[in-house]
């Protein structure tokens, strides 16, 4: 044996030994970090947060025509588009986190955002001489939105990581933590803050929610040590193009008849994980020319050019994108739904009576009711609803992913309707009282609205839970915080929703005016419960052709 050869030999049991001692000190790492220790830190991190945003969002109408002197309309335009902003910023952080900084850094940088804007709403509405402006409290929301809504998605993400891949279990009831805990922060929020807010003025009501982000930015660093984390693994975005692009340079190809005949990177490193388990699926063929070899796909040199052959793995991803986005689109007007209790709800309730023996009840605290429902629907889905389901579709969850959704998105032509006819009423006791032309609250109790609190809040165990876990599960490795903002994203999308419907039908019909004693807010409600209708429609038919991801 020459002494090279022996050198290689030596070097190979070297890295062979290396290897083994990485792999012995990366499993005793996992032993030590991430399980129910870190996700339970970081699930009272999102409740802090969540408690932190909520505080701004429910009464946020109220402040603006309190303290800005807004109108209806004006006021519930800006509160739909604020909160669709905070959720479309969903995709700054994903973005960041998947390509560069991993979830942790990026919640630790985008939080300090957060928390200097909400800083800069707190003094401006402490000021008296930036009290009535607005740039100052549009400054401070805005920058709220950047930082809260790029740590939403990101933060998520980052409690499922806690966990292994195998472990469905628990990342399932992960997932239903994590949104109770966002339904408790509201539910503080919309009855604790809000009281103070309406008792004690915005200063303190406004420093409350400060107070809550610094917390929880506080645990978010001293939990550093106990986290899991996982890399970024480049940008998504790129990936995604570069098979869209092979496949449009190759689109006079014809497709071999094997399709192992396509390009499929053998290399650890390769961008999708082994793990992934990408099979071969029919829909979108046309992509899979991105992965037909070719002599012009490579440099003189051997360099493989990406922009011009790609894995299958790559085209499988893209394809798994694809297949989400139409029962991705089908949720937005749920979410639509949901920011109604923000604003025409809350608006409804100024004009009923909100009297309760000598307590004035805030109109924004209603919404605790669907927080409520959550809380106590929760355990009886899993500990009734589930075990029935199971004895009819004989599979562990009951209800498939998709299954539990769609009941939920029925709650929402439920909810709307109900509000119709509670305002419906309203209106019919305000001809008979001859307030019609008066802005001011009828003999109505407050209480009337809780049915479509109640509806919303069952509909959202349905749906919300449902979505996250759908897109959180069927989303490739490599892009789980990006697919949580597109789930996330229906949220700011159906407040745009909201803003827009309001806008058209404001121009258009005028039922919506100052005093709403004459208007026809009833015909608002009937006219989103029938859009819901027609969403449900085709979320059914998009369900039934979607094909799950295997596992």
């Amino acid at each position: 044996m020459s002494v090279m050869e022996e050198a290689r030999i030596s070097l190979l049991v070297a890295e062979e030994n290396r290897n083994e001692e990485i792999g012995s000190s990366t499993s005793d790492l996992k032993q030590q970090t991430g399980g129910w220790k870190a996700s339970s830190l970081i699930l009272f991190i999102e409740l802090c947060q969540n408690a932190a945003i909520a505080g701004i969002t429910r009464n946020l109408v109220v402040y603006l025509k309190e303290e800005l002197l807004e109108d209806n309309f004006v006021a519930a335009t800006h509160v739909s588009t604020w909160t669709g902003t905070c959720f479309l910023t969903t995709l700054i952080g994903a973005y960041v986190s998947d390509s560069y900084w991993g979830n942790y850094s990026t919640v630790c940088g985008f939080w300090i955002i957060y928390l200097s804007g909400l800083v800069i709403l707190t003094t401006s509405a402490s000021l008296s001489i930036l009290k009535h402006t607005p740039f100052f409290t549009f400054l401070g929301l805005y920058m709220i939105s950047l930082g809260a809504g790029s740590i939403k998605p990101c933060l998520s993400t980052f409690g499922a990581d806690q966990f292994a891949n195998t472990d469905r279990r628990a990342k399932a009831s992960f997932f239903s933590w994590y949104y109770l805990s966002i339904r408790v922060a509201t539910l503080f929020a919309s009855t604790v803050i809000v009281w103070i807010q309406d008792n004690y003025g915005w200063t303190i009501g406004f420093g409350i929610p400060t107070l809550l982000a610094g917390i929880g930015f506080t645990c978010l660093m001293a939990g550093s040590r106990y986290y899991r984390y996982r890399k970024p693994s480049g940008s998504p975005f790129t990936r995604l193009c570069q098979v869209i692009v092979a496949a449009s340079k190759k689109h006079n190809l014809s497709l071999p008849e094997n399709y192992s005949l396509l390009y499929q990177a053998k290399e650890k490193s390769t961008i999708v994980p082994e793990e992934e388990g990408f099979k071969h699926t029919p829909e979108f063929s046309f992509l899979d020319k991105a992965a037909i070899v070719s002599t012009s796909d490579f440099s003189c040199s051997g360099v493989l050019n990406p922009w011009r052959l790609c894995t299958m793995s790559q085209v499988e991803e893209l394809k798994s994108v694809l297949r989400l986005l139409p029962i991705w689109a089908t949720f937005i007007l749920f979410s639509s739904v949901s920011t109604q209790e923000s604003s025409v709800f809350v608006e409804q309730a100024m004009v009923m009576d909100r009297r309760f023996g000598s307590i004035n009840i805030p109109p924004a605290s209603l919404s605790s009711c669907s927080v409520l429902a959550i809380v106590v629907f929760a355990p009886i889905y899993d500990k009734i609803v589930v075990p029935v389901a199971r004895r009819f579709t004989k599979t562990e969850g009951g209800l498939s992913l998709l299954q539990r959704s769609g009941i939920g998105l029925l709650f929402s032509i439920l909810a709307m309707s109900t509000a119709a006819i509670v305002e419906t009423k309203r209106l019919q006791i305000a001809r008979d009282e001859g307030l019609m032309h008066q802005n001011v609250p009828v003999p109505m109790s407050i209480f009337w609205q809780i049915p479509q609190h109640v509806i919303i809040g069952i509909g959202e165990a349905f749906a919300q839970i449902g979505m996250l876990e759908f897109f959180y599960d069927q989303a490739p490795n490599s892009m789980r915080s990006v697919s949580m903002a597109l789930a996330l994203l229906t949220i700011s999308l159906g407040s745009y929703a909201t803003s827009f419907i309001l806008t058209v039908v404001n121009q258009v019909t005028g039922w919506i005016p100052e005093n709403l004693n004459q208007g026809h807010l009833d015909r608002f409600f009937w006219l989103v419960a029938g859009l819901c209708l027609f969403n449900q429609v085709m979320f059914v038919y998009c369900a039934s052709r979607y094909r799950y991801k295997k596992n």
